[in-house]
């Protein structure tokens, strides 16, 4: 598991402050208020708002 449930019930969005989630792929933590994923590298999550992708490039596609 990349990250504990533990440590995803503290973590939240560097941004806005809220609460976060993993990705299907628990590759990445996802902000649905501020639409970008943190990527988690060998079980880190990398909490930067510079270094966040937005959410649509998590689906592969550009949202409607």
């Amino acid at each position: 598991m990349a990250v504990s449930k533990e440590l995803l019930d503290i973590l939240v969005c560097p941004k806005c402050k809220g609460g976060l989630e993993l990705t299907p792929q628990e590759d990445g933590l996802v902000c649905r208020a501020c639409r970008l994923v943190y990527r988690i590298e060998d079980d880190i999550p990398v909490m930067l708002v510079d270094e966040a992708r937005p959410l649509e490039d998590e689906h592969g596609g550009r949202g409607k």
